[in-house]
């Protein structure tokens, strides 16, 4: 049986990690689809905020990866209508799979070309339609979504959810009629390994946060949890800035805690190095306004280290399974509480914490039924 020839379009592939989770779904995707389904995928040709592309790129042709999947690495110029009908156009595609749904070219441009076609279409939305999400520019997120509908952009279009609570937003937005697969991201193929042992004194923390310096991630939200802390507190955050009006809030923020609680801005973080940072810390601290999945999410939790996240995420009853807590944004005391109470925790607690975590992780990871769905939706 011959494999499904799957076109995507995503605006960041590797080696670019900058612009986060939609670029690890799909990596991961491919990681762990590579020797069942023929991916091509046409995205950009430099990083998140970059400027500029890396002179060794090779653009404007295919050029085949590690995992055997073949990249368009478009460059300005040849991002085109024409050129994009000749990629939709070079052979037989079984699907053709959009990422993400608010980009000019990886999303608008192949949508219009192929609108009122037999091609098949899926659309994930990567989290765009979440409430937090919808709560940034809602005005213009609205009208994009009415023109996409009025012009048949979105007719005949499959949609792929990660969860219900982004099933439920698709139907919403799009419309109750919309056709919606629930087939969960894939999270990192990677060894499990045994947790990285770390010492836990009572009255001291170190906290970490992986993600964008944004809105959307609730950076400010984060900082302002730790005014009342007693005991010693670090808090480390990896990320880049895209906003600096926001991060400028969150910098004040900063300096005005107590001398006791430190805050490190470290900027970007290279994707090698995200394991190792995450052992090097207590919890991850990140109560974004919500996340699809959350892959640093699941990295924390293979490395052994329990989350204190918001409720907008996948990842729910951490408390009950010793992996965290997932608290509600609209009750910022029990952040607040959680904090202290993981300041003062003990030696004893926190490894049993460490524990919880990891077997969260590994068992998500060694799920096979995530595989298969994902498979199943690129052979229906």
């Amino acid at each position: 049986m011959s494999k499904p020839q799957v076109l995507a379009f995503i605006d960041w592939y590797k080696p670019f990690y900058k612009a986060g989770g939609p670029v690890r779904s799909m990596v991961n995707l491919v990681d762990h689809l590579h020797d069942r389904v023929d991916f091509h995928i046409v995205t950009g040709d430099r990083d998140y905020t970059a400027g500029s592309s890396p002179k060794e790129l090779v653009r404007d042709i295919w050029t085949t990866k590690d995992a055997g999947e073949r990249v368009w690495h478009a460059s300005p110029k040849l991002r085109t209508l024409k050129q994009w009908k000749a990629l939709l156009h070079e052979r037989a595609w079984d699907v053709v799979y959009i990422n993400g749904l608010y980009s000019k070219w990886s999303t608008i441009a192949p949508l219009w070309i192929l609108r009122g076609s037999k091609q098949r279409r899926i659309v994930a939305v990567r989290g765009m339609l979440a409430a937090g999400a919808m709560e940034q520019s809602p005005a213009k997120k609205r009208a994009f979504l009415l023109a996409m509908k009025t012009t048949g952009c979105f007719k005949g279009v499959e949609f792929q959810a990660t969860n219900s609570e982004e099933e439920a937003d698709i139907l919403r937005w799009v419309g109750r009629n919309a056709k919606v697969h629930l087939v969960p991201n894939l999270g990192r193929k990677v060894e499990v390994k045994a947790p990285a042992s770390i010492v836990k004194e009572a009255g001291k923390l170190r906290l970490v946060s992986v993600a964008r310096i944004s809105p959307e991630k609730n950076t400010l939200f984060a900082l302002e949890r730790l005014q009342g802390l007693r005991g010693s507190v670090r808090f480390d955050l990896y990320g880049t800035v895209y906003d600096q009006a926001y991060f400028k809030r969150c910098q004040e923020a900063a300096s005005k805690l107590p001398p006791n609680v430190e805050v490190h801005w470290h900027g970007h973080i290279e994707q090698e190095r995200v394991a190792r940072v995450l052992a090097e810390a207590h919890a991850l601290y990140m109560p974004s306004m919500g996340e699809n999945f959350g892959h640093t999410l699941l990295e924390a939790l293979i490395a052994g280290r329990p989350l204190l996240i918001s409720d907008r995420t996948p990842w729910k009853e951490l408390e009950r399974k010793q992996a965290g807590w997932d608290l509600p944004l609209e009750d910022p005391k029990r952040f607040e509480e959680t904090l202290q109470r993981l300041v003062d925790m003990s030696p004893t607690d926190h490894n049993a914490l460490v524990g919880g975590a990891s077997e969260l992780g590994a068992r998500y990871l060694s799920d096979p039924a995530g595989v298969q769905r994902n498979l199943a939706l690129f052979s229906r």
